[in-house]
């Protein structure tokens, strides 16, 4: 029998040390100018977390400020640990389930496409009935998803099952983001999504490690069990958060009235316009996980406990984008850190198509800088969107998650297309996508729509 290494221990528990830092660092979360002698300016800690409730604009007795932050940082590891944590096991369920890689990669493209509705639909469902009861609702879908999953006896129920499954995360996900804009205000509301962006790509690194190390000592279903464990474990916490809007903040329409407030959101020129330009990078990224298996497992023939460490790797450098992002900001101004993230990824993805072929190292160091903006990207993007709406914020993150994953569907479908080489393949999507984003953006600099922050 295989047992699980020190190794793989110490990277598992990684994330959650620098949960830890995360959480201490919000202590002192601002740091401010102020005089002194000789007209010179030193900086000023300013102790944030300093009750219970610390900086929170509502108040969470069970919970406090740490608890939130965490509750949140967890359902931010939804997605990427609902994707990642099976990815080592995909070139061996095709042989389990006697089917095509095409067939088990719509187990990752049906989950995405549905987690996408799954957002749409129940963010302004909690800008209506409230943000704890739908989230439970979502809890529940998510947990019976992954039960069935792990039940699963053909491919066919697996994409099913992947559904109910992909709903239930996409309704997190838009809970979570909404929390966010609900619970905290000015730099630290940019420092928390800072810190969730952290955890979000901590738990890619994580997920392949521990899927592998599963695929040790058992088979493809422990992992849709060990998801459905960390379900009813945030489904617990769940119960003890509270509601984050009164009863005069719910939205008074109707059910229907609730969807079409999306639309109110959408017609926002700059919002649209800025969030399809920032979401764009998310479609190369996609591809890289739709694709990397393959890459690393059948075309530098490595096995997929050598195929995590090396997708690890590539997370791990991930976590540096919202410090980039956290440093940036009185640094740089967002035009200037916009135009240096289309910088970076356009010359990634040039290193990928013409060196990523030499050998799996070379492919994983011309891929980081992407994955480092992508990083950095994200964070930035939705502290600017979400101050685009004063109301109507459980819409306004449905959208931004929504469009992420619509475009992150569309690169995980070009990654699966027959490629003669998925590397130039994957060079080829990050080059096409910066160029698309690049021209939106030029468009949007010229004309005489305004976005709030993007000076």
């Amino acid at each position: 029998m295989c047992w699980i290494s020190y190794q793989q221990i110490l990277l598992i528990a990684y994330p959650f040390l620098f949960l830890r830092y995360i959480l201490e660092m919000q202590v002192y979360a601002v740091v401010t100018p102020i005089k002194s002698g000789g007209n010179r300016l030193k900086m000023k800690k300013t102790e944030l977390l300093t009750s219970k409730h610390g900086t929170l604009l509502k108040p969470q007795n069970y919970l406090g400020s740490k608890g939130l932050i965490l509750f949140i940082a967890l359902m931010g590891m939804f997605i990427p640990l609902s994707i990642d944590l099976y990815l080592p096991a995909m070139p061996t369920m095709a042989e389990y389930f006697h089917t095509t890689t095409a067939m088990v990669n719509l187990t990752l493209i049906a989950f995405y496409i549905f987690y996408a509705i799954g957002i749409i639909v129940f963010g302004p469902l909690s800008d209506k009935y409230g943000r704890k009861p739908v989230l439970i609702v979502g809890l529940i879908l998510y947990i019976t998803g992954s039960i069935a999953s792990a039940l699963s006896t053909s491919i066919y129920q697996l994409i099913l099952f992947r559904v109910f499954q992909a709903l239930g995360a996409g309704d997190v996900t838009a809970i979570s983001t909404a929390l966010v804009k609900d619970s905290f205000s000015g730099k630290v509301k940019s420092k928390v999504l800072a810190a969730v962006q952290a955890m979000s790509v901590l738990a890619p690194m994580v997920a392949p490690i521990a899927g592998a190390a599963i695929l040790q000592v058992a088979e493809w279903r422990e992992a849709f069990w060990v998801l459905a464990v960390i379900g009813i474990l945030t489904l617990i916490v769940a119960f003890m958060f509270q509601e984050t809007l009164s009863k005069e903040e719910l939205y008074d329409g109707s059910l229907g009235g609730s969807l079409i407030r999306l639309l109110v959101v959408g017609k926002n020129a700059g919002f649209s316009s800025f969030l399809f330009i920032t979401a764009a990078l998310a479609a190369p990224y996609m591809a890289y996980i739709a694709m990397s298996s393959y890459i690393y497992e059948n075309y530098f023939a490595l096995n997929a406990q050598t195929y995590s460490f090396f997708f690890a790797a590539n997370s791990a450098i991930a976590v540096l984008g919202p410090v980039i992002y956290i440093r940036s900001i009185g640094r740089l101004t967002p035009r200037t850190f916009s135009w240096s993230c289309f910088g970076v990824s356009f010359i990634s993805g040039l290193c990928v198509f013409f060196l990523g072929n030499s050998s799996p190292w070379v492919f994983l160091i011309s891929f980081m800088p992407f994955t480092l903006i992508e990083g950095a990207i994200r964070p930035f993007s939705t502290n600017i969107l979400l101050d685009q709406q004063k109301d109507d914020i459980g819409s306004a993150s449905s959208l931004i998650n929504a469009v992420h994953t619509i475009l992150g569907s569309i690169g995980m479908a070009l990654g699966s297309l027959a490629w003669n080489n998925m590397i130039h393949g994957l060079g080829i999507i990050i080059i096409a996508s910066v160029l698309a984003a690049v021209f939106v953006w030029i468009l949007l600099l010229r004309s005489k729509v305004t976005v709030k922050g993007l000076i």
